[in-house]
């Protein structure tokens, strides 16, 4: 792990490092996210009977739309020629409520970890904007990374995933 923060000078200004000399790699990164709800709210998103329409799908194109803009919305990240983007939502009796699993492939000199991350949170925030006439109490959580490959510092999977 590294010991210094890279996008950091040392003044500690802020920076976006320079890629150009990073060899051109396959990188995929997936990342998750729920939305726990009450069961009747669930049940209403897969019934088709929020008033917005189609949450699932909503949220599905918005996640993609999402990974494909993440360098103009968190600082210093690159802009990225993604070659796919896939946002996963299933229900999860258990929360009750969705899952969102987004899954960002590029190659490049870059990795894709904050395309995923960012894919699987506005999905889970448009899940909760479509359906919160229904249910305002819907808590958004579990936002991680689950694992990424390529790059120079190589694989990385979260525990228990």
């Amino acid at each position: 792990m590294a010991s210094t923060l890279t996008h950091l000078g040392s003044s500690g200004e802020a920076n976006m490092v320079d890629v150009g000399a990073k060899a051109e790699t396959e990188r995929v990164a997936v990342a998750e996210g729920t939305v726990t709800m009450r069961p009747e709210t669930l049940r209403a998103i897969l019934e088709g009977d929020a008033k917005k329409g189609d949450v699932i799908g909503t949220a599905r194109l918005a996640g993609i739309m999402a990974a494909k803009r993440t360098h103009e919305l968190i600082p210093l990240c690159h802009p990225l020629l993604l070659t796919k983007v896939s946002v996963d939502i299933s229900p999860d009796e258990s929360l009750p409520g969705l899952k969102v699993t987004a899954t960002a492939r590029v190659t490049g000199k870059t990795g894709v970890e904050m395309e995923a991350l960012t894919a699987a949170s506005v999905a889970c925030l448009t899940i909760y904007d479509m359906a919160k006439a229904i249910d305002r109490g819907m808590v958004l959580g579990g936002i991680r990374l689950l694992e990424k490959s390529g790059g120079k510092s190589g694989s990385y999977r979260a525990e228990g995933a």
